[in-house]
């Protein structure tokens, strides 16, 4: 029977990949802001079939209450993954005109996602074990005018992951960066939907398989690792003249 932490539960994504492995038997951890929500998960992924559901109110823009989860997490035994599912899109706009709100897009996506995989890895390490998997951005493979302080964030999160990974290798322990595209959540709930939003379930199922074979990162849906690339090769005196 596996056990499955995932931070961030009450994101679209994150639910679905917690009903895929509650359809397997799955003991859960689950971790998220709102205590009412967090009950009602724990009802919705009992009927899904979780072997057992465990839930811890957090807010994890507040780096003092990390260590204290961290070991919650593991007194309920080793872990076989960890999915780092939170974060915040901002405001491009918003963001331009006021410092914090652009703090604040970097503190939650990257220093309060860091803080936590630091506790987290030292305890992979000892148990010798397990998977790390980290919900990024398509916005954080180049940095464009539309929404660079949240694909600043992403940037930032996707480079310590390359670093993390290379780190916990010898230790059999992997890491996986997913970097999905536009995704139909409520998050997105403002933006006109097209042709390039994909559904979370469908994007849930791209994350639980990679999860399960390892992999070291995924672009789903997978289209999106052919848009960046091409998007990775523009020139720059090109690039800087798109209204991208």
């Amino acid at each position: 029977m596996k056990k499955i932490a995932i931070l961030g539960i009450t994101s679209a994504i994150a639910l679905e990949v917690a009903r895929l492995y509650a359809k397997n038997g799955a003991s859960l951890l689950i971790a998220g802001r709102d205590e009412q929500k967090l009950s009602l998960l724990k009802k919705d992924l009992t009927v899904f079939g979780a072997s057992d559901v465990s839930s811890y109110a957090i807010d994890f823009a507040y780096l003092e209450n990390h260590t204290s989860f961290v070991e919650w997490l593991w007194s309920q035994g080793e872990l076989d993954c960890v999915l780092i599912a939170y974060g915040i899109l901002g405001n491009q706009e918003d963001c331009e005109k006021k410092c914090e709100l652009a703090l604040e897009v970097l503190h939650v996506n990257f220093i309060s996602v860091v803080s936590l995989l630091h506790r987290i890895s030292q305890k992979m390490i000892t148990q010798k074990s397990g998977n790390i998997a980290v919900i990024s951005s398509v916005a954080g493979d180049r940095g464009r005018q539309s929404n660079f302080y949240y694909g600043a964030s992403k940037g930032a999160l996707n480079i310590f992951l390359q670093g993390l990974r290379n780190k916990l290798h010898p230790h059999g322990i992997s890491v996986l960066t997913i970097k999905p595209g536009f995704v139909d959540t409520p998050m997105t709930a403002h933006l006109k939907k097209g042709f390039l939003f994909a559904a979370s379930a469908s994007v849930a199922k791209g994350i639980y398989r990679a999860i399960e074979k390892r992999k070291d990162q995924v672009y789903l849906p997978v289209f999106w690792g052919f848009i960046m690339f091409v998007i990775r090769i523009v020139p720059e005196k090109i690039f800087k003249k798109l209204k991208l």
